[in-house]
């Protein structure tokens, strides 16, 4: 089931948060047991690091909430240790952190560094990107982590019927593209040669936090992309390598895309204006931002599109 949405304003910024947040909860039915949003402020001189410490279904014994402190802690030590220089670690929820810091250095070993720490998993690296996801539907979550101020350009969210896997965290959606800067995925369906591209992908040095397809095409579009590609290259060739019925959508520091495999079968509708792009696995979830009358259509078989910002 599962569903997907996407948004882009061109030339300005917007309530993002909030905006994504009623897509989302508008498609509750297609997914309630998690919520992801991957959002998208104005790039800065600041990295901004999401982490988790623990899972929101882990046992809480006695020392639980000094242990979390504990390696938040260490946390902020080893960004120090690799020269990065903290200007804030703060906790958005009992378990979830947002850390900014200067550091100019490769995030492979800070994402590694972190994820040492006991518990830690490390959700979004990057100048711009931001991602937030955790039980519940997408109402909760946004309240949870106060999303409604979250002002961006562009943004993807994804809410998650459980079918195959356990209802926690590192099961939802989207995926940061570990460890390239900026890069996020969600997707709808299923990719048949997973296990190949895992593979081979692993044997390029990348690992992977999960089971999910959707981490598998953000890292494969990512390497695409730091092989030279442009993104839309990069998504055309994952028509071609990438087997299965999906739709997915791709966000990078300053463009949004989508793309569709050559039977279409997942759904997604699509409405573009002067002033934004919206997309979706259901017209409901574009109505839930506009107060006007739309055309929306739906993209075609082996269709790519990219919007910029």
């Amino acid at each position: 089931m599962c569903g997907i949405a996407g948004i882009i304003y061109r030339g300005r910024t917007g309530d993002v948060g909030r905006d994504m947040a009623r897509m989302l909860q508008s498609m509750r039915h297609r997914g309630p047991d998690s919520t992801g949003y991957a959002l998208y402020g104005e790039p800065n001189e600041l990295t901004v690091m999401r982490f988790t410490l623990a899972d929101p279904t882990q046992h809480r014994d006695f020392d639980f909430t000094e242990r979390l402190e504990r390696n938040r802690r260490e946390v902020e030590a080893r960004l120090a240790k690799l020269g990065a220089s903290v200007d804030r670690v703060q906790g958005e929820s009992e378990y979830a952190y947002r850390a900014t810091f200067r550091y100019d250095g490769e995030l492979k070993p800070l994402a590694d560094f972190v994820e040492d720490v006991p518990g830690a998993e490390v959700l979004s690296l990057g100048r711009s990107l931001e991602i937030v996801k955790d039980l519940g539907d997408a109402r909760s979550v946004a309240e949870q982590y106060r999303l409604d101020g979250f002002r961006g350009t562009h943004a993807i969210g994804h809410v998650r019927m459980a079918t195959e896997s356990d209802v926690d965290i590192a099961g939802a959606h989207p995926y940061w593209a570990y460890p390239f800067s900026d890069v996020a995925v969600v997707h709808n369906g299923q990719l048949t040669n997973y296990h190949q591209w895992r593979r081979r992908l692993e044997r390029m040095g990348h690992r992977f936090q999960s089971e999910c397809d959707s981490e598998i095409i953000a890292v494969y579009i990512a390497q695409r992309m730091s092989d030279g590609l442009s993104l839309e290259t990069a998504m055309k060739q994952s028509l071609d390598d990438l087997d299965g019925v999906f739709t997915y959508l791709v966000v990078t520091s300053d463009q949004l895309g989508v793309a569709k495999d050559e039977m279409a079968a997942k759904p997604l509708v699509l409405y573009e204006a002067d002033d934004l792009v919206a997309l979706a696995s259901e017209e409901v979830a574009i109505r839930a931002v506009l107060n006007r009358e739309i055309d929306t259509y739906d993209p075609y078989e082996r269709e790519v599109l990219v919007w910029s910002r």
